[in-house]
């Protein structure tokens, strides 16, 4: 599996010195107090984390992460179709 990454690494052109970060998805963590008593089939004792039949893993480059804001546009906002509101529907009183 390691062989894999790094041929997608070679791939995507990443570099030696970038900040690459593997994180792992689709978990989830209980956060209930279920006390020393619990049904073992639906309830799990606080931060007892689960794997989704789902879960994948993250591979991403933070050096590579555009982190700029977005900007104002450089000049006037004029869309295509205008916006206009929607007319006032009235219900019956019945």
């Amino acid at each position: 599996m390691i062989d894999e990454i790094n041929s997608i690494i070679e791939k995507l052109e990443w570099e030696d010195g970038d900040e690459i970060v593997v994180e792992m998805a689709g978990t989830q963590v209980s956060g209930i107090d279920v006390g020393e008593v619990y049904n073992k089939k639906w309830q799990s004792p606080i931060g007892t984390r689960k794997y989704n039949k789902d879960a994948f893993i993250i591979i991403s480059n933070n050096s590579r992460r555009d982190l700029t804001r977005s900007l104002p546009m450089d000049r006037e906002h004029k869309p295509q179709h205008p916006y206009q509101p929607k007319k006032e529907v009235k219900k019956d009183a019945t």
